[in-house]
């Protein structure tokens, strides 16, 4: 059954998170219908985190090095969409990718942490992120990777944000994805390089962390610029994407 979160709060939101996302009994508030569409779980993002490589199989399969400490970039919050919304293919793009991750959603402030093992409290839940990517724009266009990152709707977030309570093994999800009914990824979370814990911690380091934002985590093996046939999506295409315990996501690609 859902439930209708308005007599609470408007949206869920970093003032929300910082007030705790289990401090309402969610059976005493009121039922709500099927939605139409469900939009991002998280409203007021303040940045997106990005760690790229955190897969030794990603490494391998792209030809990089796995690397020694995690790789960081960030996306803006204007890329997120809702989980089922069209991801647009750029003008000009023929190596559009997939990337299915565990998104960790911020709900109180790392400012440098003494260890990894401060960093669960900071965490407010878990979502399913699916970090496309433009391979030319990324790679072979001079600079660094916000070219291939940052294209209009390049990051699906949903469909729930999952309460960190309710994910006690966060290192120990299944991730899958499809293209037009393929499997083309299948990993588990348990093979990040860097660990949930570790990578607040770091990141605590080089910048604060406050609630509202969202660290992607990396993806698995199975991207289609590790495959041998290269396999970007095009127009019509269709993702699917789960992640155990945190739903599923669809999305159709269209063209900008």
């Amino acid at each position: 059954m859902w439930r209708d979160l308005t007599s609470v709060t408007p949206d869920i939101t970093p003032a929300f998170l910082t007030a705790g996302l289990t401090a309402h009994d969610i059976f005493c508030l009121p039922a709500a219908g099927d939605p139409a569409r469900f939009g991002p779980p998280l409203a007021g993002i303040g940045k997106i985190v990005c760690v790229g490589l955190n897969y030794l199989d990603h490494a391998r399969e792209t030809g990089a090095e796995p690397p020694a400490e995690p790789i960081v970039f960030l996306k803006t919050p204007e890329t997120v969409i809702g989980p089922n919304d069209d991801v647009i293919i750029p003008r000009g793009s023929i190596k559009t990718d997939w990337e299915v991750e565990l998104a960790v959603v911020i709900g109180r402030e790392a400012r440098y942490l003494d260890s990894p093992a401060e960093s669960g409290a900071c965490v407010a839940g878990y979502a399913i992120s699916n970090d496309v990517s433009e391979r030319e724009f990324q790679l072979e266009r001079g600079g660094q990777w916000d070219k291939g990152k940052n294209c209009e709707t390049f990051n699906p977030l949903g469909p729930w944000l999952v309460t960190a309570d309710a994910v006690p093994h966060p290192q120990a999800l299944g991730m899958r994805l499809w293209v037009n009914g393929k499997q083309r990824q299948n990993g588990n979370s348990a093979d990040m390089i860097f660990g949930v814990d570790h990578l607040i911690w770091y990141l605590s380091q080089f910048m604060v962390l406050r609630p509202g934002d969202v660290i992607n985590t990396g993806t698995p093996h199975g991207v289609a610029m590790g495959l041998p046939d290269k396999p970007y999506l095009r127009a019509g295409d269709v993702i699917e994407i789960e992640i155990d315990g945190l739903g599923r996501q669809r999305q159709t690609c269209g063209k900008a």
